[in-house]
This record gives C-alpha cells, sequence and structure tokens, in this order.
C-alpha cells in the first residue's frame, strides 16, 4: 500500500483558517524539510497558541514572533507535542521572549493529557493522547479545522521511528488506532504534522501506517525465522535483512524501532557496543 502523494515541495504558510506553519531551519534525514512550528489563532483573536517553538534558532523564533505580530497578536501560550530537542529545545528561551507559559506532559502541575482542553483567544484546541514515538507524545485536535497536529506520531512524508527505549510498539499501535477513530468518522480530514507537508487525507495516511507497522513486523519475524534470532546481536541482522534498501543515514533510527520491535514479539537482544 503506497503511501498517500505527499512528495509536493514544503516551507509552510497559512494551511487552515487557523492555523500557519513558520518552518525552522534545521532540515536533515530524521527532520525532513525542518521542524513544523504551527501558530493557532482563532480568526479575529489577539492570542496566538504556538506548537513547538522547535530548535534554539533565534532567527526562527523571531520569524515566528514576526508571523504573530504582522497578525496583531501575541503569543498567550507554548503548548509540546513531545520533548524532543527539534521540537522543544528553544521553549525556554521562548517563554522568556514571549513571556508565555508552556504547556506539556510530564513538566509541572498544568500538565497536558488526553481530553485536556486548551482554550485561547476563542479557540478551542483538544489534547489526543498518542504515545509511542516517545512515551510524552500527544496530538491537538483543531476541531473548527477538523485537523490534527500530530508531532512526528505521523509525519507528511515517509513514515516515523518509535524512538525506544523511551518509545513502545504497543502504545504506538494503540495511538494509530486511535487516530483511525478519529479520521474515520470525519472528525479530522486533514493531518498537521511535525515535519514534512500538509497531509490533506488523514484516513489514507493513517491507514497506511497501520499497514507499514503491520508489513514490518511480518518482515522482522521473516528475519528471525531466516537466522537473525540465533546471531550475536540480532538487532544488526534484522537490520541488515530488513532494512537493506533504507539510506544508511537513517539506520540509527531504524535501529531505535528495530529494538522496540523486538520488545514487542518478546525476543531478547544485545546490541553491540556503539551500534
Amino acid at each position: 500500500m503506497p503511501p498517500p502523494s505527499t512528495r509536493a515541495p514544503w516551507s509552510g504558510g497559512t494551511v487552515t483558517e487557523r492555523a500557519h506553519c513558520v518552518l525552522a531551519p534545521n532540515p536533515g534525514p530524521m527532520t525532513l524539510d525542518g521542524t513544523n512550528t504551527w501558530v493557532l489563532l482563532e480568526p479575529g483573536s489577539t492570542e496566538a497558541v504556538v506548537v513547538d517553538p522547535g530548535p534554539l534558532d533565534e532567527a526562527h523564533l523571531a520569524a515566528v514572533l514576526r508571523h504573530v505580530g504582522e497578525r496583531g497578536a501575541r503569543v498567550a501560550l507554548t503548548i509540546l507535542t513531545h520533548g524532543h530537542h527539534d521540537h522543544a529545545e528553544s521553549a525556554g528561551r521562548f517563554a522568556e521572549l514571549t513571556g508565555a507559559p508552556t504547556r506539556a506532559v510530564g513538566t509541572g502541575h498544568d500538565d497536558l493529557a488526553d481530553g485536556s482542553r486548551v482554550s485561547t483567544g476563542g479557540l478551542d484546541v483538544r489534547v489526543v493522547a498518542t504515545p509511542g514515538h516517545t512515551a510524552d507524545s500527544i496530538s491537538f485536535a483543531l476541531p473548527a479545522d477538523h485537523a490534527l497536529l500530530t508531532g512526528d506520531t505521523v509525519l507528511g512524508r515517509g513514515t516515523t521511528v518509535v524512538a525506544h527505549p523511551d518509545g513502545e510498539l504497543a502504545a504506538y499501535l494503540d495511538s494509530l488506532d486511535r487516530l483511525r477513530a478519529l479520521t474515520g468518522d470525519g472528525a479530522v480530514t486533514t493531518i498537521l504534522p511535525g515535519h514534512g507537508p500538509v497531509v490533506p487525507d488523514a484516513a489514507a495516511m493513517v491507514a497506511f501506517y497501520a499497514t507499514h507497522r503491520t508489513e514490518r513486523l511480518d518482515q522482522v519475524r521473516q528475519a528471525l525465522a531466516d537466522g537473525a534470532a540465533t546471531e550475536a546481536d540480532p538487532v544488526e541482522g534484522v537490520l541488515t535483512r530488513v532494512y537493506a534498501g533504507v539510506p544508511q543515514e537513517v539506520w540509527p533510527a531504524a535501529r531505535m524501532s528495530i529494538r522496540a520491535q523486538l520488545d514487542f514479539l518478546g525476543v531478547a537482544w544485545v546490541s553491540a557496543p556503539g551500534a
């Protein structure tokens, strides 16, 4: 099952009535075009919500603030999809620049949790717990736009990594089931990802992700049956059999996913030092 077409060039911009992406200048094999910093603003409001201010890059933060200011608004709140540095490294500095609070999973008395609602300047955002990529991964539903901000749970291009040991495959599969329910009933039609272009057919992309995970697990099972299970390092054995066609620059991420897959399948492994 091929992924939905998401090959159009991506540089950010306004994509829904309430959501605008300021693309961070950190492209790479793991970040695709860069980190998507989302500015959410209810039409006519002067209070913006910023999702994932991104890496610690002063020029990027200035661009986010400039966009908000050009709309006659101020940043009233920053929220995080998860704690990886490419999404959250600048959170402290951004708080200094804006004077606005930051909310995320597990950061203090004002933690975000499944079902939490963020209401700022007339904007309504609902928190959807989507652990798996990391333990603290959450998504944000924007009901008025039928959109879902997914962080790294679903990307705009390709597939994501289950970032073992913090990430966990069973949790990730459960999260895909939750997203399948949201996209299947029409509550969410568009995905605003943490990296890569906007996904206009949310249901098709989530279905692709679920199919991909099932197929990968089958490939891992076959690799184990073909001898990887008895090798000194089963992780490397699976890597060379299943991920041979994947560019080696993303092999470190593939190893994390393989460890999560082996844990899910109950297969013992001990990776070689430095692998």
